[in-house]
C-alpha cells in the first residue's frame, strides 16, 4: 500500500506542478508540499524531489519527472 502511495503523490506532485525560470534561465516543474513528510522524505531520498525544509514547496528532479511520466502511463492518466 506504502508503494501506491508513494507512487499517487508523486503523481500529484507532477500534475499540480508549475513552471518557475531559474537564474541560469532553465525551467524547473515545482509543487507545494502538502503531503505526508514520511512520504514526501521517500520521494527526497530516491532522488525524485529535492526542497529545503523551511521552504512550503518541493522541486520535481528529472527522475522524478521521467518516473511521473511513467506512472500516467501505467495508471492510465492524460495530462
Amino acid at each position: 500500500m506504502q508503494e501506491l502511495i508513494d507512487d499517487l503523490t508523486l503523481l500529484l506532485l507532477f500534475l499540480t506542478a508549475f513552471e518557475e525560470n531559474t537564474v541560469l534561465d532553465e525551467t524547473t516543474l515545482r509543487s507545494w508540499k502538502g503531503y505526508p513528510f514520511d512520504t514526501l522524505n521517500k520521494l527526497l531520498n530516491n532522488n525524485l524531489i529535492f526542497f529545503s525544509n523551511r521552504a512550503k514547496s518541493v522541486y520535481l528532479t528529472e527522475d522524478g519527472i521521467e518516473l511521473a511520466n511513467k506512472l500516467l502511463q501505467k495508471y492510465t492518466i492524460q495530462k
